[in-house]
């Protein structure tokens, strides 16, 4: 059962935020949906958003400018939070933002303290997809996913580990080899442990260097003036990890842009018309 906590017309559509218990994550979880203006009876298909750090439901809800193109384009889009929270949920003791709240990397931690709660997979993956079908009017046999930065990086690693599930991915900026940058490296370690074996199931770069393709094109956005591009994001190891395993990515990069939502917002409706021609 989900709980509205607000609900808005846009564009001929129904922008909602809404609560429920979770039992993945042992938590209250806030998600977003704008549903585009729908004959009775209609469906539509689903665009999932994933956010990136220090973020929940509503930096892309508020931020990202997407209600108009998809209610143009007849889209469902769907944006959840980046980690459980709430009381008994554990954060970073030192307040960290790249670690605990706002930071769960879409992926199932399996040490403690953070497995109880962290298993943004799963969560992702299966409860709230089974959420988004039994309360609005989603056409599941046609999902697309895309995200930016810890975001991005959970949208291909979810759309390469699941290629028959999504008929789209793309990414603003995603941290596309987390397993070698300083953000990813802290997050796999504290949440999966030393063994960094472990850690390749949540890398783009080495599920692709293990074999795993997704069929269809992948869209990459990403700014040139980010300053996270060098240390964290490394746009040029996914490249170069696409072109060696036959992978179509188009890669743009995008002169003088950060990593902020002014940036995204410029580049969303790309996105959705390239997510909704391959969602038809």
């Amino acid at each position: 059962m989900i709980e509205t906590v607000s609900r808005w017309k846009s564009h001929g559509g129904v922008q909602g935020v809404y609560r429920h218990a979770s039992s993945t994550t042992a938590s209250r979880m806030t998600f977003s949906v704008f549903v585009p203006p729908l004959a009775p009876g209609a469906i539509a298909p689903v665009v999932w958003y994933l956010s990136g750090l220090t973020c929940t439901h509503a930096n892309a809800t508020e931020k990202a400018e997407y209600r108009r193109t998809c209610a143009e384009l007849g889209l469902i889009f769907v944006v959840c939070d980046t980690s459980p929270r709430g009381e008994g949920v554990p954060g970073d003791p030192n307040g960290a933002f790249d670690f605990g709240f706002g930071a769960g990397f879409y992926l199932d931690a399996t040490e403690a303290p953070w497995s109880a709660n962290y298993r943004m997979w799963s969560y992702v993956t299966g409860e709230l997809p089974d959420v988004i079908a039994a309360n609005f009017p989603a056409d599941m046999a046609r999902q697309s996913i895309m995200g930016h930065s810890m975001g991005g990086h959970g949208a291909l690693t979810i759309a390469l580990t699941l290629p028959d599930r999504f008929k789209a991915v793309s990414a603003f900026a995603p941290i596309a080899a987390p397993s070698q940058v300083p953000f990813g490296r802290k997050a796999l370690r504290g949440y999966l442990g030393d063994d960094e074996a472990a850690w390749r199931a949540h890398d783009s770069v080495a599920l692709i260097e293990d074999g795993k393709r997704f069929g269809t094109q992948v869209l990459v956005d990403q700014g040139d003036a980010d300053e996270f591009l060098d240390e964290n994001l490394k746009a040029p190891l996914l490249a170069e990890a696409c072109k060696a395993a036959g992978i179509d990515l188009t890669l743009r990069m995008q002169p003088g842009y950060d990593h902020s939502y002014y940036f995204i917002s410029t580049f969303m409706a790309d996105h959705l018309r390239w997510h909704a021609e391959r969602l038809r």
